[in-house]
């Protein structure tokens, strides 16, 4: 099967936001760290922190800890580039952290047309690991924010939290919690018991169905670990990560982007969804030697 980078790219160019077309051509070779970090500029607010639907589903203005994922992201791609916005952001999200460390799974909203309704709920004063976790995970990929003192608060509170999972979590949480462990695995000594500890919940077809979730709609390998070399992969075979990579490649539509199977709240959303994962699928396929990018040797799809 194979992989048509032009309709990739055709399709970000129709149907994408700026910044993800900005990401894209970081990832092609084409685009620059500025173009990016000025999309992603778009989003910020005096505070700090990022809000206006940089998280697709969550359109309120106000700065949100959903939405410090997605500018971490940016952050780590644009590297060895830095921003100072970065440390900003790291600074904002120490101003709403909680007393054990960790974040609440959202604040509260002005606008909540478009907005889903997990995103809505009303209990600001409870720490998620869900939210932490895959926030504290994209900081860690940051290298400006090393040793930061809300990334070290942060991590003690998942790490903590993690240890007390006596049962399967949701899957979200299950599969974030994954993506902080492999991140802080060479720097914090109880990551790799933890992570063998989380290997248990998943079942040996490497799938977890989402409740709550639309029909069908489950986590695969490659949600818990979408990179090679990284701790994570041991927890599935090379042949479950081969198949999902087949899977991921397969899913590119016709007109040349992929979409998701989680339920989307706006027109809006449901579009920036879409370039959103585009480039997260090109990422993963391009990273496993899935795929050939300009200038580089012939694909092995």
């Amino acid at each position: 099967m194979t992989v048509n980078l032009t309709a990739a790219a055709e399709f970000m160019a129709t149907h994408a936001r700026v910044l993800d077309r900005r990401r894209f051509d970081v990832l092609l070779g084409s685009g620059d760290a500025a173009g990016a970090l000025s999309a992603l500029d778009a989003y910020r607010n005096p505070d700090g922190g990022y809000g206006w639907g940089l998280e697709p589903d969550l359109r309120s203005p106000e700065s949100q800890p959903g939405a410090a994922l997605h500018a971490f992201q940016v952050f780590e791609e644009i590297a060895p580039e830095s921003s100072r916005h970065a440390e900003s952001l790291a600074g904002w999200l120490a101003s709403v952290t909680l007393p054990d460390g960790g974040l609440p799974f959202s604040l509260p909203l002005s606008v909540r047309a478009g907005t889903a309704p997990w995103w809505s709920g009303d209990d600001h004063t409870t720490s998620s690991l869900q939210i932490t976790a895959v926030t504290a995970a994209a900081a860690h990929r940051v290298a400006s924010l090393a040793g930061h003192p809300w990334l070290a608060r942060a991590t003690r509170y998942c790490l903590d939290a993690i240890a007390a999972l006596e049962e399967r979590p949701h899957a979200y949480v299950l599969s974030f919690a994954v993506h902080f462990l492999d991140a802080v695995h060479a720097a914090e000594p109880e990551a790799r018991a933890l992570l063998k500890r989380l290997a248990a919940f998943i079942p040996e077809s490497g799938e977890i169905r989402v409740e709550g979730g639309t029909a069908g709609e489950k986590l695969t390998p490659l949600d818990f670990a979408p990179y090679p070399g990284r701790p994570a992969r041991a927890l599935f075979t090379p042949e479950q990560i081969a198949a999902d990579l087949d899977r991921l490649a397969a899913g590119q539509r016709e007109d040349g982007g992929w979409t998701v199977e989680y339920a989307t709240i706006s027109p809006a959303g449901s579009l920036d969804w879409r370039g959103v994962v585009t480039v997260g699928a090109v990422t993963v396929l391009q990273r496993n030697g899935r795929l050939a990018m300009p200038g580089s040797a012939a694909p092995r799809i």
